[in-house]
């Protein structure tokens, strides 16, 4: 199998930087808000509870990228030049670092390792604003929900493929929307087409000319067999989605961060002022979008799609589904005191870019981690780990080096190539950004790891000799009362009211 054209990325002049998270505008807001988010809970000025998995992810992110928390060094093996590597924190709901390389390890596992050469079509799934609380939170619902949505495109894909067809697909569950509002909504890519067993062999047929009339058929679908689970299961009533932040009284304290999150209205995580552009008159409704339908507050778009020699396409498509909630740079601090988030695209109301106050923001963050045991990316179809047809359509490997060729020296030797999602961090930059940072800048050498630095005694020292920080910076101390740095808030936390038109 020949390898994508962005695996075989040319030799690039760019040289490896390493990142500085400490200088972000991102994290600036966490590491100067966060203890005021603590004190505001304490005092009970905010009727939220942070779970403890939300906790250790914001605290692990104060560390992420920092020198002075360990790192790996390594060493030319040519001359004395040598290279400091902080480690990371490994986040898996909001840390860009870290789910920007989680975002490309899985994407390469997936063309190389998972998918077979064919195109692929994403289908995204968005439910009713009621009901974004309860799936945030509930991993068995949202599960049984996906697996509904999934059977029932397969089915439309086996009616138009023919009988005994079968198809796969790889869900991606994304928790927010481009603004941080919680937003759980699935992100499924499907193989665009189906296989068929015949004489012993397996034949793709791709699927014919999708219509929107076949959207919005597979959407009516979708509703009715989640509305016969859901009566199965006793239902969903619409109190269970939405709980007011203002209103429950502290009954249920996560309950009112997770309701908050998702409507953005109501403090922590809200309100937020939109920053749009003039609206014209008479634009279109969703529903006239081409392969994109709406029913009772549900979603599905359809026209997203990668042909199957279309290889930075289908790339490109899987590490968009897998992209992290929030980009660095669309973080900006303002004079004001409050943060923007640029939004990548505008809304369909012509929003651009959203202010919100800065605990405002990190509570958003928090509401974005995903619970333990909330699994995030699911397999399906052929592409199941346990269906047996999985490895006839899976890519090839390799094949073996002739047993002449092991006496070569081992800087010469070509890695074989692994099966499974972990790569090496190296081989993601070389792979994602072209920058192969095992290459000496002074000498044609190669670095290589020499140690791994983790006791603080010696870190201090190291990076002291090399002029670097020996120390995390230093949280801002927790806020007094109103804690807010925006005016409508204070005013409003300290009996003043405020314009109800600001809390839109």
């Amino acid at each position: 199998m020949a390898l994508p054209l962005v695996a075989r990325a040319q030799p690039s002049t760019r040289t490896y930087r390493r990142r500085r998270p400490e200088a972000t505008a991102l994290y600036e807001v966490v590491r100067d808000n966060l203890e005021t988010l603590y004190g505001a809970i304490d005092d009970g000025a905010l009727a939220v509870k942070l779970p403890k998995h939300a906790r250790k992810e914001l605290e692990a992110y104060l560390d992420c990228g920092l020198l002075c928390r360990g790192f790996a060094r390594l060493r030319c093996a040519c001359c004395p030049e040598s290279l400091t590597v902080a480690f990371s924190c490994k986040g898996r709901g909001f840390c860009p670092s870290c789910m920007g390389r989680r975002m490309c390890a899985t994407a390469a596992h997936l063309i190389e390792d998972v998918l077979p050469e064919v195109a692929l079509r994403q289908w995204v799934l968005t439910f009713p604003f009621h009901w974004r609380a309860r799936l945030a939170h509930d991993g068995a619902l949202l599960s049984a929900l996906t697996r509904v949505f999934v059977d029932t495109v397969s089915d439309l894909y086996t009616s138009r493929c023919g009988d005994g067809a079968k198809t796969g697909a790889i869900t991606v569950v994304q928790r927010t929307s481009s603004d941080l509002r919680l937003n759980p909504h699935l992100h499924v890519v499907f193989l665009d087409g189906a296989y068929r067993e015949r004489d012993g062999e397996l034949v793709w047929r791709e699927l014919p000319r999708l219509t929107t009339e076949d959207v919005a058929s597979a959407l009516e679908a979708t509703l009715r067999r989640i509305d016969r689970h859901l009566r199965r299961r006793g239902g969903l009533p619409a109190s269970d989605g939405l709980v007011d932040a203002d209103q429950d009284g502290g009954a249920d304290q996560e309950a009112n961060l997770v309701a908050s999150a998702v409507s953005g209205r109501t403090p922590p995580a809200g309100p937020s002022w939109q920053r749009g552009l003039p609206q014209l008159v008479g634009k279109p409704l969703a529903l006239d979008k081409h392969l994109c339908a709406s029913m009772d507050g549900f979603t599905l778009h359809a026209a997203t799609r990668a042909g199957a020699q279309d290889f930075q396409g289908r790339e490109a498509l899987l590490r968009y589904v897998l992209r992290p909630a929030i980009a660095q740079e669309r973080v900006e601090q303002r004079p004001d005191g409050l943060v923007r988030i640029t939004l990548k695209r505008a809304f369909g109301d012509g929003t651009v870019a959203v202010d919100m106050d800065p605990l405002s923001l990190v509570a958003r963050l928090a509401a974005a981690v995903p619970p333990p045991r909330f699994h995030t990316v699911k397999y399906a179809g052929v592409l199941a780990s346990a269906h047996r047809w999985r490895a006839r359509i899976a890519p090839e490997r390799p094949p073996e080096k002739p047993a002449a060729q092991a006496e070569e020296p081992l800087e010469q030797r070509e890695k074989p190539k692994r099966r499974g999602v972990r790569r090496l961090w190296a081989e993601l930059l070389a792979r994602t950004f072209a920058i192969d940072v095992l290459a000496c800048p002074r000498c044609s050498g190669r670095r290589k790891l020499v140690a791994m630095v983790t006791d603080p005694k010696n870190v201090r020292a190291y990076l002291r000799g090399i002029g670097e920080p020996s120390d995390a910076p230093e949280r801002s101390p927790s806020r007094g009362p109103p804690y807010w740095k925006s005016t409508v808030l204070r005013r409003k936390a300290l009996g003043g009211g405020g314009d109800d038109d600001a809390w839109a």
